[in-house]
């Protein structure tokens, strides 16, 4: 056999070294192997990924899962289904979802996402109860129901957007929701249940929508951070202890088809300095404002606002009756009408007398507004014809006056028995 003279021969040293290697790598890749084992099996004790189909029973679920992904044909997550997963972190929900039943992620307390897809009609009772470490939700447009207790004690959830398709907020929904700062409701919404923000620690302020007719029991009981409440005007009524310890609030103004204010709903609300009524208030609990020692006055915005347009308007008599009527129970500082002797207020039956001077100036102020229209009426008459005919310069407006008839007048100035 031939060699090559160009091939250098391997020393006896580098053979050496070749014989060594081949000895070496087969434990190399050994020890290698054995690395990514203790890897995988690392990985494996802590992520537990689970693919839900809708057909498992609920001891089917591992216990220790950390991620479940739904199946595309799920449609409902059965009740109690995850309840206590407690290693549970991600779930991943599929389109075509439309119901989340009841306490489906109950206690899953380390869970730290969640989408909500777009198809999602329903979130059953206590369905994300006790789910401490979710921070934020975002509720799909297309919800209808939020249950009862749904996000009750989410210790870390700090904002939540209400959908405008969303009707009904149930009792106790987002109970103990000590971090939730920002609530935004929309103008679909018709159910505010009983509880639904109590002890909402960190809860500053929320405008409830005109949709929405009752307040219920407890609603805002223990807000204690709560410092700005919108009322609108489709509310028309609050019921016991809506607002019980909302210790920052310092005013607020009652809706006018409100017609009675319960017991202790707004009692201990200790900063609550100003209280805007109306006159169609029939009745006001003894009890409703019990211990709110910042008090200094309840006001009356729609009374002062129409005096102010008529005493503007050049018709300052009226000031005059009106202090005839209201005595030493009302007060007047220009157009502003309010109560402010606190001590009288006191009194459990305190509003029967102010109510019926409220009453009896409500009644004096619409008759110089009627009165006000029936002018107004003329002028508008006088000018439209006016108008429509051909003016000679000989001729003085005066011709063009109409007057309405004098039973016209009165027939409308004493049709709720207006005598002045």
């Amino acid at each position: 056999m031939s060699t090559n003279p160009s091939v250098p021969k391997p020393t006896r040293q580098e053979i050496a070294g070749l014989l060594n290697r081949q000895r070496l790598e087969p434990d190399i890749i050994k020890d290698a192997a054995t690395e990514a084992r203790k890897v995988n099996k690392k990985r494996k004790t802590s992520e537990v990924v689970f693919e839900y189909t809708g057909l498992e029973e609920r001891q089917d679920i591992p216990k220790d899962v950390t991620i479940v992904r739904f199946h595309s044909s799920v449609t409902e997550v059965g009740d109690y289904m995850f309840k206590d997963c407690e290693q549970l972190k991600k779930v991943v929900l599929n389109e075509g979802l439309r119901k989340i039943g009841d306490l489906s992620f109950y206690n899953c307390n380390k869970l730290e996402h969640i989408n909500l897809p777009s198809t999602l009609l329903e979130i059953g009772e206590r369905a994300f109860s006790r789910c401490s470490n979710l921070k934020k939700m975002v509720l799909p447009e297309g919800l209808k129901t939020i249950g009862i207790r749904s996000f009750w004690e989410n210790l870390d959830l700090e904002h939540i957007n209400l959908p405008s398709t969303l009707t009904e907020i149930g009792e106790s929904a987002f109970y103990n929701c000590q971090k939730l700062r920002e609530v935004v409701l929309n103008d679909e919404l018709q159910t505010i249940g009983k509880g639904a923000f109590s002890d909402c620690t960190s809860l500053e302020y929320i405008t409830i929508p005109s949709t929405v007719t009752e307040i219920g029991v407890d609603t805002f009981y223990y807000c204690i951070r709560l410092r700005e409440v919108g009322l609108h005007e489709g509310i028309q009524k609050i019921h016991p202890r809506a607002f019980v310890d909302c210790t920052s609030l310092e005013s607020i103004t009652i809706p006018h088809a409100v017609t009675e204010i319960e017991t202790r709903t707004f009692s201990d609300c200790r900063s609550l300095r100003e209280v805007g009524l109306h006159e169609g208030i029939q009745k006001i609990e003894p009890r409703a404002f019990e211990r709110c020692s910042s008090m200094e006055r309840f006001t009356f915005p729609s009374l002062s606002t129409r005096l102010e347009t008529i005493t503007r308007n050049g018709q300052t008599e009226v000031e005059d009756k009106i202090d005839n009527i209201r005595g030493n129970l009302v007060e007047r500082r220009g157009s502003e009408l309010f109560v402010s002797d606190i001590e009288w207020v006191q009194n459990p039956n305190w509003w029967i007398p102010i109510k019926s001077r409220i009453g009896r100036i409500d009644r004096l102020i619409t008759y110089y507004e009627l009165r006000e229209a029936t002018t107004l009426l003329e002028l508008a008459m006088w000018k439209s014809k006016i108008d429509q005919a051909e003016v000679k310069p000989s001729i003085t407006k005066a011709v063009y006056r109409i007057d309405i008839p004098g039973p016209v007048k009165n027939t409308t100035l004493q049709y709720l028995n207006f005598r002045v």
